[in-house]
């Protein structure tokens, strides 16, 4: 069934990452779904509220996220019929989660199952999901990974080398704003002090609490009037969040170091405000944890900071190497090292950010732009098309 004023084939997205939900995966299914309106009529498989987030063009249809076994039974019921009317060529899931549902929609209707895996969707800590869901994401047409340590990670579960493809996530470019950055610390009453700043939803592995106990007090020692800025909410909807406030518990670690008075939380901010603080800061921190059954699969935050020409000091985990160009967009560090860590930190706030350093930050983020995001993606989808 097509429209008959867009003769062109359906892609189907099916996944409960997407905005209104917040996160590096949400905005990256949204611009797939971006990226396919170009070559395909579209249509979604979202949670409650998506709708807001997209084109007229595209049929949505929504679920409520929570509990999560009602939005995978609506979503799986709702996609099949969508596919049966509409025969979509290609379905595809935006994480593994929903790739069970991608694959059978696919079959269903005759056309080709993708996959986008994250990294955790493959080392999620679940038997019933390593022995229900892995089978349909080593059954697809595609499999998609967002760096090559999560390509690592799905063949060595089996999936395909063939029909793995590392597809990066990309950034927006934006324009320097000195002013924009001046204002942001005036506004928040931060003068000249020296800025770190972290970027994210506030969960564990984001590895706050320890950087504030084991990293931080060597950096104030150096630069006493030093503060963490740290933007992102709790990490509300994620599903492997652990139980209580994030939040309280990287302050109490701070006030158990003796580093509260160089800690400020912002909680969630628009997207004029976190520009203008990629801007105004000194160094992004990325302390991101290895965790057994939990994997930073990119880095998304830290490729954003390059955007605004901003370098970034991060542990060396997961697939972080593939969003930061150690020596040139900033440092990685080996896991677990927060004696060189707060080393890295305190050489870059000794060397304020140059015109070089800015130039290199920024054409590393060109080379990783939507843009770029979106061409490759239907490149591969015209490749795997039969």
């Amino acid at each position: 069934m097509r429209d008959n004023n867009d003769p062109r084939p359906l892609a189907l997205l099916v996944t409960r990452n997407f905005p209104p939900l917040l996160g590096g995966m949400e905005k990256v299914n949204q611009h797939v779904l971006g990226a396919l309106q170009l070559a395909w009529r579209t249509a979604l498989c979202g949670p409650s509220g998506c709708a807001e987030y997209v084109t007229s063009h595209t049929k949505v249809m929504q679920s409520r996220v929570k509990p999560l076994s009602l939005f995978l039974a609506i979503t799986l019921w709702r996609a099949f019929f969508l596919a049966l009317r509409r025969k979509p060529e290609w379905v595809i899931a935006g994480s593994g989660l929903t790739a069970p549902i991608a694959w059978l929609a696919a079959r269903c209707s005759g056309g080709r199952g993708a996959v986008y895996l994250h990294g955790l969707d493959i080392v999620a800590p679940s038997h019933v999901y390593q022995w229900l869901w892995l089978p349909f994401i080593r059954h697809c047409d595609l499999v998609l990974v967002n760096s090559a340590n999560t390509a690592n990670l799905a063949q060595s579960r089996g999936v395909r080398p063939g029909a793995t493809h590392v597809l990066h996530p990309g950034v927006d470019l934006p324009a320097i704003d000195t002013e924009a950055a001046r204002d942001f610390r005036l506004r928040q009453g931060f003068g000249q002090r020296p800025l770190l700043l972290s970027v994210g939803r506030l969960t564990q592995r984001k590895g706050l609490v320890e950087f504030v106990t084991k990293a931080l007090p060597a950096i104030a020692a150096r630069y006493p009037d030093v503060l963490l800025v740290v933007i992102g909410d709790e990490a509300s909807d994620a599903l492997h969040a652990r139980a209580g406030s994030e939040r309280e518990r990287i302050f109490a670690a701070a006030r158990m170091a003796g580093v509260e008075q160089n800690l400020r939380f912002l909680g969630r901010c628009d997207e004029p405000t976190l520009s203008a603080a990629y801007q105004a800061v000194d160094v992004h921190i990325f302390p991101v944890l290895e965790l057994p059954g939990d994997v930073e699969g990119f880095g998304m935050v830290a490729l954003e900071s390059a955007a605004h020409g901003l370098p970034t000091v991060a542990f060396a985990v997961g697939g972080v190497p593939d969003a930061v160009l150690d020596g040139q967009t900033g440092t990685l560090v080996e896991p677990g090292n927060y004696v060189v860590l707060a080393e890295s930190v305190i050489r870059q706030l000794a060397h304020p950010r140059k015109s070089a350093v800015i130039d290199a930050c920024r054409e590393f983020a060109a080379g990783k732009a939507w843009p770029v995001f979106g061409e490759r993606l239907r490149s591969l989808l015209d490749l795997h098309h039969v």
